[in-house]
């Protein structure tokens, strides 16, 4: 087996906070331990085109503070093709790229099991996602930071929803997964959280509404996971048409989310991992996510973490539910 010298490290799909903690994590752990670190910008893509920097301690230095990711961020059509990654590995070839740590979600993940595969290269995945959707892990990077987002952005909403007697429904991220939803509802004191992994059991407003508003609520907040078809605007609708004595009005957070100092959870997590990918590649490992479970770092086959759907831990719907009477 070829000894590694030079790691390659990327950020691919969605930004989230902390992942320029992990990229300065892997980077100081790296040369610490005797490596190159080369600095992959824009993605896939930047592996394609060929954009790689070396990086010095002195590149990470003061990133930890910030959101974002420092090598930018895309999502790569042409890696997702044989042809694509065929590019992708040339350009480790030429830069002596001898492995890959990816930071990123399902989809990244995904992209570099199939780069490992093909090549037989040694790829390191870390769990940089805001959804806390990645199997193997008990929080991924970016998770409590678009939380604490979201608690801060309800909080006001709740301001407005008390002072006029309204309904607010509030669109957050976490289309396939309502972690963000059920979660950030809790920690919101919000009256109710519709998520994906319901809407299959039961209609979840006409569920809330059954309950009733009790007299001396006149407002509530109800937390929804984004939808093409059956997000917050969706829901305000059937409230507007089914219960027209109720004053409705939406909120999308959007985008806001994404952004953000990255909380101490946060940078710790990133830190943390960044030097497990480090570690698992002087061990000789390939093809695993680093995650960190009941505060122990450990890896898991990228196949398993890619492929096995997190458990949505239903017990929170009926914390949520007496909470809210």
């Amino acid at each position: 087996m070829t000894k590694i010298k030079t790691v390659g490290i990327l950020t691919s799909g969605g930004d989230s906070p902390g992942m320029n903690a992990a990229i300065r994590a892997v980077t100081r752990s790296g040369i610490y331990n005797g490596f190159k670190i080369k600095g992959i910008y824009r993605g896939y893509d930047g592996l394609i085109n060929g954009e790689v920097k070396e990086f010095t301690t002195e590149d990470v230095s003061g990133i930890i503070t910030h959101g974002g990711t420092i090598l930018k961020t895309a999502r790569s059509k042409d890696f997702m093709t044989p042809e694509g990654r065929q590019k992708a590995y040339e350009t480790c070839l030429k830069e002596e790229i001898d492995a890959l740590v990816v930071i990123g979600g399902n989809g990244s993940l995904t992209g570099a099991l199939a780069f490992g595969m093909q090549f037989d290269f040694p790829v390191i995945g870390l769990p940089g996602t805001i959804d806390n959707d990645l199997y193997g892990t008990d929080a991924t990077i970016g998770y409590d930071t678009t939380m604490n987002t979201i608690m801060e952005c309800v909080d006001r909403i709740r301001d407005t929803a008390n002072s006029h007697e309204r309904i607010f429904f509030v669109e957050v991220m976490g289309r396939d997964a309502g972690f963000l939803a059920q979660n950030s509802a809790i920690a919101c004191g919000a009256e109710a959280a519709i998520v994906p992994e319901e809407t299959t059991d039961v209609d979840q407003l006409a569920a809330f509404m059954g309950r009733g508003i009790r007299k001396s609520k006149k407002s509530c907040i109800v937390i929804v996971s984004e939808s093409p078809k059956c997000g917050a605007l969706y829901y305000a609708d059937r409230v507007k048409k089914e219960f027209p004595e109720f004053d409705v009005r939406v909120s999308i957070l959007g985008h806001l989310q994404r952004g953000g100092c990255p909380s101490a959870r946060d940078r710790i997590l990133a830190s943390c991992t960044g030097v497990g990918a480090i570690e698992a590649i002087m061990q000789g490992q390939r093809n695993v996510m680093v995650g960190v479970r009941n505060n122990d770092v450990v890896y898991v086959p990228l196949s398993e973490c890619i492929r096995t759907d997190k458990r949505f831990d239903k017990r929170l719907i009926t914390v949520l539910d007496e909470l809210s009477i």
